[in-house]
């Protein structure tokens, strides 16, 4: 089942580390079947920083999207980014076809 890798970022400086970044970040995903599915475009932000962005990656599996972050290839060019924008990553693996809002409560543990 596919997983994605995720990033909000915002205060984005593009200079030349970005654009190094952005120039270098295809061949990290290559390996590991990687694709971006939202990156750039049209984005309308109604919650949270006015230039925030969102950016999802989609890869195989939860293993692929993990080992890409992990990599010693993406890690050589992760600073690129972390170093001139705010934002939060997160790998996270697809919920399935059929599943509905109430099911993440399966997931919750609660006191009683």
């Amino acid at each position: 089942m596919p997983a994605y890798a995720t990033a909000i970022l915002w205060n984005v400086d593009v200079n030349a580390e970005i654009v190094e970044y952005l120039e270098r970040i295809d061949g990290t995903l290559a390996p590991f079947g990687g694709k971006f599915i939202v990156h750039g475009g049209a984005q309308h932000v109604f919650e949270g920083p006015k230039d925030a962005n969102i950016i999802v990656i989609e890869f195989p599996d939860y293993a692929a999207a993990s080992d890409w972050y992990h990599s010693p290839a993406y890690q050589a060019i992760v600073h690129l980014r972390t170093d001139n924008a705010s934002g939060i990553g997160i790998l996270a693996p697809h919920c399935g076809e059929d599943h509905i809002a109430t099911d993440v409560l399966k997931e919750v543990v609660t006191n009683d």
